[in-house]
């Protein structure tokens, strides 16, 4: 059963793919359109790959199902980063920096950041753990007050720049970071493939998980390692991202019930891809850009979110 169900989500990807590239090509003019927009599609399925695998990899380790890598405040660290670029240089020497090289040092400050909160943190197993998930939701509300306080000091033209980069872009994904970008994601995914076994041990608790052989705080600090590096490279390419993870691993996990991380893995990366290529499609090409994916994609990932904890709740 979970085979064909994936079979079946791997046909629907690959439709939407084809969907994107082909839609609206004519004669002629066919190969320049889908040279043009084989970038564009590689970009969308690079995030969608890395938001899909970040969210699943750390709801396993933390295990909670509604948490998601954003709750550590990545996505205010990135907004941070850009408003004090803006402040600092105003928005004309910002918008000439060079993309490539910006993309590159956003990435490394904010993995530089994950390492440093879990190295600090993580030095006493589980209990640390949850500590350094709480240190997270502080350290977010504390950048999100720092850049609002930034914001307050800026023109509001160049207030209008950072606006734009509040939230996620899936129509004008940064391409110029992408080969980085996904060399990194195709490293960080063979990782977290070939750990599949050892997560599926991680989710029967500390406990269980230790006595069948695995080291589970070392294999915890790797795991969240991956998941900066995923969640850094994500943010850096389409912005800020709060629900699209947690929508897309909750709809695999309905697609596909089990608990099977060989199965997971996949499902939720077919079901990203599905999600993001085909809303784009039809965002872009009905729609004419009226409204953008990422607006829709909060929306329903929120609901998603509020559903999780009414469920919880009465269980």
């Amino acid at each position: 059963m979970p085979a064909r169900r994936l079979a079946i989500l791997g046909a629907l990807m690959a439709a939407a793919c084809v969907l994107y590239l082909t839609w609206g090509a004519r004669g002629g003019d066919l190969g320049f359109v889908i040279g043009f927009r084989t970038g564009k599609l590689a970009a969308l399925v690079t995030v969608a790959i890395a938001v899909a695998l970040s969210t699943l990899l750390f709801q396993t380790v933390t295990g909670n199902r509604i948490l998601t890598p954003s709750i550590m405040g990545f996505d205010a660290l990135f907004l941070l980063i850009r408003t004090t670029l803006v402040w600092a240089l105003g928005a004309t020497a910002y918008a000439a920096l060079d993309p490539g090289l910006f993309f590159l040092a956003q990435a490394a400050i904010m993995m530089a950041a994950a390492l440093l909160l879990f190295g600090v943190m993580l030095r006493g197993g589980q209990r640390d753990l949850n500590r350094l998930v709480l240190s997270g939701v502080v350290l977010g509300i504390g950048l999100r007050s720092l850049t609002a306080f930034l914001q307050r000091m800026i023109d509001p033209n160049a207030f209008a720049v950072i606006q734009a980069t509040s939230f996620a872009r899936f129509n004008r994904i940064e391409q110029d970071g992408l080969l980085i970008a996904a060399v990194t994601v195709a490293i960080s995914a063979a990782a977290i493939w070939r750990w599949h076994r050892v997560l599926d041990a991680m989710e029967l608790g500390r406990e269980t998980a230790i006595g069948l052989g695995v080291e589970y705080d070392r294999m915890v600090r790797r795991a969240l390692l991956v998941v900066a590096a995923l969640v850094s490279v994500s943010t850096a390419l389409a912005g800020p991202m709060v629900f699209v993870g947690l929508l897309v691993v909750s709809l695999a996990r309905v697609a596909l019930p089990t608990h099977r991380n060989a199965v997971l893995i996949p499902g939720a990366v077919m079901v990203a891809v599905l999600l993001l290529v085909l809303g784009q499609t039809v965002f872009e090409r009905v729609l004419s850009l009226q409204s953008t994916l990422s607006i829709a994609i909060e929306f329903f990932g929120g609901l998603v979110f509020l559903t999780l904890i009414f469920r919880r709740s009465r269980s």
